[in-house]
């Protein structure tokens, strides 16, 4: 049997490839997703099944947060459900921004339909209020090396921009070997005309994205914590990685704090994903790790993380396919054919 750390992905993973997804692979679990879609309903939102059915898929339909968040937590959810015991040991899990709440929900700190209430609700008031932006940019060249250099420049760069009168930008993820920044119109336009582009296709706007993981966002926080009860929170049945990097273990998370960091820091200061990669590397050294669904976008910046920590003696993105071609590190339950490893 082999270990793993489980990866939950966020915002911007269920793209045009992924339509259809839930009932590509999870009929078995319609029962449950019926019931996120009777809330759904008596909300007056769109269901999830039929999001996941429609026949084409919409920039602004499914990107808004108020239907991409509830419909990647059910993705993910139902992906980490599918799991075989028998064949892999959880020993860990973690995620990626908004996959915090699903990562929580995998744990067991959120029931299946807490999770749900957790993930819906935020992704409603962020896309009611709907503040800032955001945009993603690299420091590490093609070949994946870490460049602490590069990287120090551009976060000065993006701090001399967020000090201006008028403008507000600040680091938003830390994701591998990429920056996601947030900020104001003023802030962002300043740091895309200040940088050249990459790749043809960096600096890249987020569609629908608010400025996430920054004080802008202290009035969705707010909110939640309003919405949002203790009462929904539990300790966790296996150890969660958060966007600090610090461990909630089984049998020793207070309840409370879990969900002050939750609605709290987790909304309005910096996630530092790379870290959490990082530390479920040193701390659990699972034999992989496996991304749950919707889509593969995450694998880069896993891969990015790992080789900043120099994980299995990785420095290059040569050396990550080599290790990966050789025994998967990686594994993701988006692609049919490595799911298959992985499920029942």
């Amino acid at each position: 049997m082999r270990t793993a750390v489980v990866i939950c992905p966020g915002r911007g993973s269920y793209t045009k490839s992924e339509i259809g997804y839930l009932s590509r692979y999870h009929i078995d679990k319609f029962d449950m997703l019926a019931g996120f879609d009777a809330e759904r309903r008596a909300l007056g939102q769109e269901e999830l099944l039929a999001l996941d059915g429609a026949s084409s898929y919409s920039l602004a339909r499914h990107t808004r947060g108020d239907n991409a968040s509830p419909l990647i937590y059910a993705c993910t959810l139902c992906d980490f459900l599918s799991i075989d015991h028998d064949k892999i040991a959880v020993v860990a899990v973690t995620g990626n921004s908004m996959g915090w709440y699903s990562a929580l929900a995998c744990a067991g700190a959120l029931s299946p339909r807490a999770g749900f209430e957790v993930v819906n609700t935020m992704g409603t008031l962020m896309q009611e209020q709907l503040t800032g932006g955001q945009l993603i940019y690299p420091f590490v060249g093609e070949d994946w090396r870490a460049d602490p250099a590069r990287r120090a420049e551009l976060m000065a760069l993006a701090a001399r921009i967020g000090a201006m009168p008028g403008q507000r930008l600040a680091l938003s993820i830390d994701l591998g070997g990429m920056l996601v920044l947030a900020g104001d119109e003023a802030g962002l336009s300043a740091f895309m005309a200040a940088v050249p582009p990459v790749e043809g296709r960096f600096p890249m706007r987020l569609a629908n994205h608010a400025a996430f993981h920054t004080p802008l966002q202290a009035p969705a926080a707010e909110a939640g914590r309003a919405r949002l009860g203790t009462d929904l929170f539990g300790p966790p049945s296996l150890p969660l990685i958060d966007g600090r990097g610090a461990i909630w273990w089984p049998g020793a998370t207070e309840v409370s704090a879990l969900r002050d960091y939750t609605l709290g820091h987790q909304v309005t200061e910096p996630y530092d994903f790379t870290r959490a990669v990082r530390n479920a590397a040193r701390e659990f050294a699972p034999d992989v790790f496996i991304i749950t669904g919707p889509g593969s976008t995450l694998g880069s910046a896993v891969a990015q993380s790992l080789i900043i920590e120099g994980w299995r003696g990785m420095r290059s993105k040569a050396d990550f396919i080599a290790l990966q071609e050789a025994a998967p590190l990686l594994i993701f339950m988006g692609i049919g054919e490595q799911r298959a490893a992985v499920t029942r």
